[in-house]
């Protein structure tokens, strides 16, 4: 009886959680411009509209090479920082770790003062750079987190066997390491991205004016009025966040599959 309410409350608080992100999927295509039930029926329009946008299409351009810049930056120095971490006796290696995973405990509204802050001290405008280094410094833990997780399963033989038939470290890194932890940097590579295509609250900190990304374009819209066309981005956008996780963890199970990992 005590299981069967505990599975009964989880439902209900699932269904709580997730029935307003259903009800904007399901309004994003009503065939009219009022967001009420009953709908007056299916229609693409919305996202046709959405398609000719010019200031959406502009919002999503700047949310993807954001992401895309942030994702690389936060992948390569993840990959280093965990290899160098893991692999090697660094001097102040826990307090390293500590300050690298740091940002992922401390709220992200507190980061974005406190960032912004330290630059207006230092008299360093609002930049599209700056918005970068923020994104970078919020999603560099999660990279890390998921490198070092696949990392310390790869064994140090395997590399020391490659150096012993005379790969250098720089070879064995390229032909031994990386394949093995590909997975793991793809999938934290994604996350980077994800993260960043998503934010907000440091993002309103950190921009530049003039400067809009897919969330902050929703936010300023929102402060107007309720556009159907704002369902239709917010259905794209939870496919975006929702998809591309999960493309990352089947990319990633498939290639450890095919690693014997």
């Amino acid at each position: 009886m005590g299981w069967t309410l505990i599975r009964l409350w989880t439902m209900l608080v699932y269904i709580f959680m997730f029935l307003p992100v259903a009800v904007v999927v399901l309004l994003s295509f009503n065939a009219s411009e009022f967001g009420a039930f009953p709908m007056s029926g299916l229609s693409l329009r919305w996202f046709v509209e959405l398609a000719g946008n010019d200031a959406i299409l502009r919002a999503f351009r700047t949310s993807i090479i954001l992401g895309a810049l942030t994702a690389l930056i936060s992948t390569t120095i993840g990959v280093l920082a965990s290899l160098a971490l893991i692999r090697y006796k660094v001097p102040g290696q826990n307090l390293i770790s500590t300050i690298l995973i740091a940002p992922i405990l401390v709220p992200e509204v507190v980061l974005a003062v406190a960032l912004l802050l330290f630059l207006n001290a230092l008299s360093i405008n609002k930049s599209f750079a700056l918005l970068l280094a923020g994104h970078v410094i919020f999603t560099l833990p999660f990279v890390i987190l998921v490198v070092q997780a696949r990392l310390v399963s790869i064994r140090r033989d395997v590399e020391e066997a490659a150096m012993s038939l005379g790969a250098n470290p720089v070879q064995t890194f390229f032909s031994i390491t990386l394949p093995l932890l590909l997975p793991a940097v793809l999938a934290g590579g994604l996350f980077a991205f994800t993260i960043s295509f998503d934010d907000i609250t440091g993002t309103l900190f950190w921009k530049p004016g003039g400067v809009e990304t897919v969330p902050t374009q929703i936010f300023a819209m929102l402060r107007n009025s309720i556009s159907p066309e704002i369902n239709a981005l917010g259905t794209v956008m939870i496919a975006l966040t929702v998809g591309l996780p999960l493309l990352g963890l089947a990319i990633a199970r498939r290639m450890s599959a095919n690693s014997g990992g």
